[in-house]
């Protein structure tokens, strides 16, 4: 490929018509990236194996004539090298997720999220193509120096503790993404999340909002792990891939590695409780002591368990870069996902 060529490829807008494969995009962030790409007239293709994501995410779309899917395990040579040479740009959001699994199942997050990526990255590397390596807010350990900004030291726990074994693997995701990028001058952008939240979100694997709406809705108290008084930033699905989008169409992002999240900070007491009154709007109130649950972290998830008190962002470097910010509110992001449960059990 001659430097005009690659100039061409790293300067490419996201306006601009393009082919783009997105691993694990039938999950729950994949399936709301490729919705908004095809809305931008791209061309989609996602793999998935459907380990954790599901086919009902993008069930909707297989009828879209510039839309196709793969059921498969993105650690197939085969497949990877096909749909890579095809695309202009890969979205790489395959990974093992939620606390849960982390837990129950370590060796399958180790090598799902660093062989995974490996993978990725050798197929890109041989068609030179952009890619875009989903990352974590877990990155930074118990630093509890917030809010968090990219360049901040990490600070994690033992290998005993099963807990940590995600943010090393995310984190040797992110060493080889920007190995790639120096050696072998692939163009990657690494971006951290921070609790992504929204319709087709889960409760499955630990995650916090879908569960606590599911159980406000079945009439269930909600388990709120630990004391309640840790707290974290919540991000809307759509305000995080319209961040995701900016970062694949700005050549500057190349080689950087940017945090995407709300600074709206709120303890998962407070989120319970703020669930319950937008469930429970109009309708008879039961104690609020009857509704929520406390469960210590050693009979939630392990004993020896370790959480980090506060998550916050520092999103200035992606602010400065896209003049980025969320502007979706907590409220009206759980209200939606409300909605989406609401729809999904009347029509049950």
């Amino acid at each position: 490929m001659t430097p005009s060529q690659m100039a061409s490829l790293t300067n490419q807008s996201v306006r601009t018509p393009m082919h783009a494969l997105i691993t694990g995009g039938a999950g729950f962030i994949g399936s709301h990236l490729a919705e908004a790409l095809l809305a931008r007239d791209h061309r989609v293709t996602i793999v998935d194996d459907l380990s954790t994501g599901l086919f009902e995410n993008i069930q909707h779309l297989t009828d879209h004539p510039r839309f196709r899917f793969a059921i498969d395990t993105i650690t197939n040579d085969m497949v990877m090298d096909r749909l890579t040479s095809e695309c202009d740009v890969v979205f790489h959001l395959a990974a093992a997720v939620g606390v849960e699994l982390i837990i129950d199942s370590p060796v399958h997050t180790i090598e799902t999220n660093i062989l995974g990526t490996h993978a990725v990255l050798r197929a890109a590397h041989r068609y030179k193509k952009k890619v875009l390596i989903a990352s974590t807010s877990e990155i930074y350990g118990k630093n509890n120096h917030v809010p968090f900004s990219e360049d901040d030291d990490r600070l994690l726990g033992p290998t005993t503790k099963a807990r940590w074994s995600y943010s090393t693997s995310k984190a040797v995701d992110e060493f080889l993404g920007l190995a790639y990028r120096k050696e072998k001058k692939l163009p990657v952008v690494i971006f951290r999340l921070f609790n992504t939240v929204g319709p087709r979100q889960r409760g499955r694997y630990g995650m916090v909002v879908p569960r606590f709406v599911q159980q406000a809705l079945a009439g269930e108290p909600l388990t709120v792990y630990g004391d309640g008084r840790q707290s974290r930033c919540f991000c809307d699905v759509d305000d995080v891939v319209r961040a995701i989008l900016g970062l694949a169409a700005a050549p500057q992002a190349i080689g950087q590695v940017f945090n995407i999240g709300s600074t709206e900070e709120i303890s998962i007491l407070d989120l319970a409780k703020e669930v319950l009154r937008l469930t429970t709007s109009g309708r008879r109130q039961t104690a609020e002591d009857d509704r929520i649950t406390f469960i210590p972290y050693d009979e939630a998830y392990e004993a020896g368990f370790e959480d980090m008190r506060r998550r916050v962002p520092d999103t200035t470097k992606i602010q400065a870069l896209l003049a980025w910010e969320p502007e979706i509110r907590l409220e009206e992001t759980i209200r939606r996902i409300i909605d989406f449960y609401t729809a999904e059990r009347e029509g049950a």
